[in-house]
């Protein structure tokens, strides 16, 4: 503890003018999320829904990067980020900044959307302005239902201070015995197995759980007077501590840290502001924490569990549907009863989630490959994928029907460890060749290799894409898959797959661009290259993240030249657009919207020759973690279609005059534009989309 204070006392460096923390940056992203939740022009429960997210992001955002710098403080590490700030630094702009943050949310739960959502039936009551009627049937339930499963926890000298679990919403509650005058404090845990709102009987309304655990405390502490109550939340770190290199048995030692993951070490302590000082002064001692390390709610926390009331039945309070189209040449196979081979030995094949579908494409790819007698073999790679998912159900049953199956399944896929463990197990009981990728690297690439037997030889079909193989995120991630069955991407493939699950050194590729041995290498390359034309050059990117900073220098050097450089990035952003004389002609916006722009495109001007542009795309973003921390995947466009269906996606993004939110030489965003309008790329690129089937 006293190591750990002593390296939170020291002070940084002068912060470095050429890049945008990456912490603050990523809480740039939650602003503009929040900014949707804020936007009177969307629905309603599109606007609760938003702030659910927000609220899930900031989770994930203490349990993942809060919680590594919290490691950097214990460990007293002295290295600086590439900003030039100090771990405890950042934690205290983090501090202050979310602080702010959860000031905004409530404010704009308790002064916005619950009015909003009151005026137009859905209440949400406390009890003391609940009927009796409804008292005493909320009173039965909660005795009937509730009651038998809580279990108060009282701190006194023989009953240490309970494991406050992560994320989990407690009440902190003080009681007195009235003939003793002592008072002891406890902990009462919310169950997360029931929902957080429960439905008040013959209405509308709504009550609270933490609200109705509260009304009923008196049947917890029998005899015992309530002196008084709040509510807290602890978070702690979710980072896997596994190094594949050493452990013999990865699924086996990821199962452990999973277990172990549980008690990881506090990182925030959340608490409603009423709670006293010496409450308060306890959890921290107890948890380890500093008041840094706090955030205080004046009414609500746990803003994620607002999901519940997004998800109501309501369909006029919500977007109006966008129905995913099938792509064109698919449609007119299967009206043909031909295959997704035919489409794809006919001419290669884009599809653009989710406004063309994924079921009918890549889910059907897949399934048609299991059921087909001249398929051989399938090997792809699964990073993240759903509960019930229909193409792994689909894998396994080609592996029971005897074809070669091959899976290359990452174990370390943030908050998904457990899924896939579940996954690995049950393909691996089918008879699936399953395997954890290459030691030290996150396999992030996403790939599917179909080898199939025509007319006595062999033909390789090959998925590419941009998002996970996951039915349920296809359908509000914005993604792009690629179909070919061109040799020289075949090959390529099966390099892949041969380097991912077999020994050796990485290959050289033909046609596509693999981190981490080639890709970082081959940007920089185009980057520079599209330098040399100076003013004629032009760079185009769209991304989820940019930090690496070899990449940031590249363009830099590209924007000292003239080049003009247009970036789209949804997230994490450590470029800085249009600084006089580091970034002057660089503009750098970001899009949000009822989908999350989840796709990587690149196209520079000049391409290799300086003839034509050239258009990649596939998993990797800009960051140190993708470039050289894991095994991605680009692959080149070549067919005139594909590369105007990308312009015109990109053209879509970058119209000024349609809503998004621009970063300054100031490193702020602000908002061009209005959200819920015609001026909407999304809602023109879906429009388009529906126009245009054919390609």
């Amino acid at each position: 503890m006293k190591s750990r204070q002593a390296a939170r006392t020291r002070q940084g460096a002068p912060i470095h003018p050429r890049y945008i923390n990456r912490e603050l940056s990523w809480l740039d992203f939650n602003d503009r999320v929040l900014s949707l939740a804020l936007s009177p022009q969307l629905p309603l429960l599109e606007r609760v829904k938003f702030l659910a997210i927000s609220a899930s992001n900031l989770d994930e955002f203490y349990q993942v990067r809060v919680a590594a710098l919290h490691d950097q403080i214990a460990a007293e590490v002295s290295k600086l980020s590439l900003d030039g700030r100090t771990p405890l630094q950042q934690l205290r702009e983090i501090a202050a900044r979310v602080q702010k943050f959860v000031a905004q949310q409530e404010h704009l739960l308790t002064h916005d959307l619950f009015p909003a959502l009151a005026t137009n039936g859905v209440r949400i009551m406390r009890w003391n302005k609940l009927g009796k009627k409804a008292r005493e049937a909320l009173t039965t339930e909660f005795m009937n239902r509730m009651f038998p499963i809580l279990t108060p926890l009282s701190v006194d000298p023989s009953h240490p201070f309970p494991y406050i679990s992560s994320l989990a919403l407690n009440l902190a509650v003080t009681v007195r015995d009235a003939d003793t005058g002592d008072e002891r404090f406890a902990r009462v845990k919310v169950p997360r197995n029931f929902p957080r709102f429960i439905a008040v009987p013959d209405s509308d309304d709504f009550i609270l759980l933490e609200d109705l655990i509260e009304a009923h405390l008196d049947r917890l502490f029998a005899g015992m007077e309530i002196v008084s109550v709040s509510r807290f939340r602890v978070s702690r770190n979710a980072d896997l501590s596994v190094d594949d290199e050493d452990a013999e048995d990865l699924l086996a030692a990821v199962e452990m840290e999973l277990r172990r993951r549980r008690f990881g070490r506090a990182v925030r302590l959340e608490v409603q502001s009423n709670i006293s000082k010496v409450d308060l002064a306890m959890m921290c001692a107890e948890l380890e924490l500093e008041p840094v390390d706090v955030i205080r709610h004046d009414h609500f926390i746990e803003f994620s569990a607002l999901i519940q009331l997004a998800s109501m039945d309501k369909p006029h309070f919500r977007f109006k549907p966008w129905t995913p189209v099938t792509a064109g040449r698919v449609a007119g196979a299967e009206e043909a009863g031909k295959s997704m081979f035919d489409v794809i030995r006919s001419r290669q094949l884009l599809v653009h989630h989710p406004y063309e579908s994924f079921v009918s494409s890549t889910e059907t790819f897949v399934e048609q490959a299991a059921n087909d007698p001249k398929v051989l073999s399938i090997k792809m790679t699964l990073y993240r994928t759903s509960g019930d998912s229909a193409i792994a159900r689909h894998l396994i049953r080609a592996a029971e029907a005897g074809k070669q199956v091959a899976v290359v399944l990452e174990l370390k896929a943030r908050f998904d460890e457990a899924r896939n463990v579940s996954w690995a197990r049950e393909l691996e009981l089918a008879g699936v060749h399953v395997n954890y990728g290459l030691a030290g690297l996150k396999t992030h690439a996403k790939c599917i290799l179909v080898v199939r037997e025509e007319a006595g030889e062999i033909r390789r079909y090959v998925h590419l894409a941009t998002g996970n193989y996951n039915s349920v995120t296809a359908r509000t991630y914005e993604d792009i898959g690629f179909f070919t069955c061109e040799e020289a991407v075949g090959r390529d493939a099966t390099q892949l797959f041969n380097y991912l699950t077999g020994y050796g050194r990485e290959p050289d590729y033909e046609q596509l661009l693999v981190a981490p041995h080639q890709l970082k290498l081959e940007i920089i390359r185009l980057i520079n290259n599209e330098a040399t034309f100076g003013a004629e050059g032009r760079i185009t990117l769209k991304l989820n993240a940019v930090q690496d900073p070899d990449v940031i220098e590249a363009l830099y050097g590209a924007s000292a030249a003239g080049t003009k450089i247009d970036m789209v990035v949804r997230g994490i952003c450590c470029v800085r657009a249009g600084v006089p004389g580091v970034s002057d002609n660089i503009t750098v916006r970001s899009v949000l919207g009822r989908y999350l722009e989840h796709s990587r495109i690149y196209r520079f001007a000049h391409g290799y020759q300086g003839n034509e542009p050239l258009h990649l795309t596939g998993s990797a973003d800009l960051m140190i973690r993708n470039l050289s921390g894991r095994v991605e995947t680009l692959v080149r466009l070549t067919h005139p279609k594909h590369r105007a269906w990308l312009d015109t996606a990109l053209g879509f993004l970058l119209d000024d005059s349609n809503v998004h939110y621009r970063l300054g030489a100031d490193n702020r965003w602000s908002q061009v534009g209005e959200h819920h309008t015609p001026h909407d790329a999304q809602r023109q690129l879906f429009e388009w989309v529906v126009a245009t089937q054919s390609r």
